[in-house]
């Protein structure tokens, strides 16, 4: 699968993920995909379990992508995942095997404060 290709199967992925459209969020993924989330200590094996573990998702929720980048399989996809209004900047690491998301890692961090030691050096971003 050519580059363009997987940018614009994860520009659809993501719109809809944010949608709530969860057959065109899942269509990215193989059949025996794997899913990590290290902070929760979670591993979910399978398209069909993956997909119905975030319909299962309670919370209403929004992505919003900042940027995408990568080359051949392995791409990265740095985003804001807001569940209830409480946003979680996250990233998500794909690992692509022929045109499709074999695995893929999220990481999610908690906004926090910044500190004031470093202030005359900070641009606050939105």
């Amino acid at each position: 699968m050519e580059e363009n290709e997987i940018q614009a199967a994860l520009n659809r992925h993501w719109a809809a993920a944010d949608a709530n459209d969860f057959d065109g969020e899942h269509d990215i993924y193989r059949e025996d995909a794997v899913l990590e989330y290290p902070q929760s200590g979670e591993r979910i094996r399978g398209r069909h379990n993956i997909q119905a573990s975030r319909v299962a998702q309670p919370n209403a929720k929004r992505f919003q992508v900042r940027r995408i980048v990568g080359a051949g399989d392995l791409w990265i996809t740095e985003f804001i995942l807001t569940y209830d209004d409480r946003p979680s900047y996250s990233v998500s690491v794909m690992e692509f095997v022929d045109g499709k998301v074999a695995r893929e890692t999220q990481y999610f961090a908690d906004p926090f404060e910044p500190g004031a030691s470093r202030a005359q050096w900070v641009e606050r971003m939105n």
